[in-house]
């Protein structure tokens, strides 16, 4: 999760150009599969992985985290040598690293309420992104120490998941840390996809997937607990 990009001029206004839109269209796309796979899976066996990984917390954190960085990294490659194949196997990895995640978590709701916490996360998650969205595009500066301060605040979730491994209070500023790390993540790609207007359409696409999929497995942990606190 490098923040590592050259700067350029800063725009500002609302308006959405061609490319932006196929931007956002196909991370949107993306992260509707992600949902489908989410439910898809909470009825099969990949469902419980999570009880195993997660027996040390960070483990769990240390093999999602790398399976999302592979994923990423084989994708990217993919696209940036024209490689169909490769770029599907990446795409795969991701969808599969979230899509367990989340089913691993939606399995303890019953089925039939399945849908409707998807559909409620899936609205706080939109809220959210157009949020952030409004702020990037209101403000005429640059947002790149925003992918600084994500890996910062990925950095200290991944060291107070090892704390809580052994501490369990410490887990909740892990699971913080980690859920700013991922809106600070959306920032910085909403921002590169309105300044860096010569960037991979493709590249870009993944990079907003990957950080609207992170904010989305963790706004729905917060619905489930909502939810759970209702029944």
């Amino acid at each position: 999760m490098s923040s590592t990009e050259t700067p350029s001029e800063t725009g500002r206004g609302f308006g959405l150009s061609s490319r932006e839109a196929r931007v956002i269209g196909g991370a949107s796309l993306l992260m509707a599969i992600n949902v489908a796979v989410m439910y898809a899976l909470a009825t099969t066996p990949l469902a419980a992985v999570n009880d195993y990984l997660f027996a040390f917390p960070i483990v769990g954190a240390l093999a999602y985290g790398a399976a999302i960085m592979a994923g990423q990294l084989v994708a990217e490659r993919g696209v940036s040598g024209g490689d169909t194949g490769v770029a599907f196997v990446g795409m795969v990895i991701l969808q599969l690293a979230f899509g367990v995640f989340g089913a691993g978590a939606l399995r303890f709701v019953p089925r039939e309420s399945q849908l409707t916490v998807l559909a409620v996360t899936a609205v706080v998650v939109a809220v959210l992104t157009a949020l952030i969205a409004a702020y990037v595009y209101a403000r005429s500066t640059t947002f790149e120490h925003w992918g600084s301060y994500a890996n910062y605040a990925f950095i200290g979730g991944v060291v107070a998941v090892a704390v809580g491994t052994f501490y369990a209070p410490v887990l909740i500023a892990g699971f913080v840390l980690i859920f700013l790390g991922f809106l600070l993540r959306l920032g910085w790609e909403i921002w590169k996809v309105r300044d860096e207007r010569t960037a991979s359409i493709a590249l870009q696409t993944i990079g907003v997937y990957i950080a609207v999929a992170g904010v989305f497995v963790h706004v729905l942990q917060l619905v489930m607990r909502y939810f759970a606190s209702r029944g």
